[in-house]
Parts: structure tokens; sequence; C-alpha cells
């Protein structure tokens, strides 16, 4: 079981990766990678009979960061019209 999450981890950064094409899709694989390092925490805490503040600390954190995230996207859409990651850079 521990495995498949860092399989889902290290799967996440692949497709961040590879997928470079649109900002919308650097941001889910982010919320993915985020999502199996929620998932490896809230198996340790289990494992190790720890409380659970610890957990709810970081999904608020990672709940900030993607809301972070999704404000910058609209953002670059209402300057550039697009999400396209490379015309960023074209300035």
């Amino acid at each position: 079981m521990k495995f498949l999450f860092i399989y889902m981890f290290f799967m996440g950064l692949y497709s961040l990766m590879i997928i470079r094409k649109h900002i919308l899709l650097c941001l889910i694989s982010l919320e993915f990678v985020v999502l199996s390092l929620l998932l490896i925490l809230l198996f340790y805490c289990m494992m190790f009979d720890y409380t659970f503040y610890l957990y709810l600390v970081m999904m608020t954190f990672y709940v900030c960061e993607g809301v972070l995230g999704l404000s910058i996207l609209v953002y670059m859409i209402r300057c550039h019209g697009n999400d396209y990651l490379s015309s960023m850079f074209l300035w």
C-alpha cells in the first residue's frame, strides 16, 4: 500500500516534467503530487498512531497553494488571453 503512494508521487512528478504546454495541466499535476503527499502523511499518521493535527495543517497549506495557483492562472488568462506556458516567456 505504501508503494502505491510513492508510485503516485513519482508519476505526478513525471507528468509535471512531460506536460509543459498548458498551465492548467501543470497545476493538475502539482495537485496530484500534493494529493499523494497528503496520502503518505495520512498513512504515516495512521501507522504510528499520531494525532492528525499535522495532517490538517498540511491540508490547509495545500488548499492555499491550489487557490494561489488558480489565481495566477486567471490572472495570466486575463493578461495574455490563453494559458500556454510558452506565452508567459515572450516578454
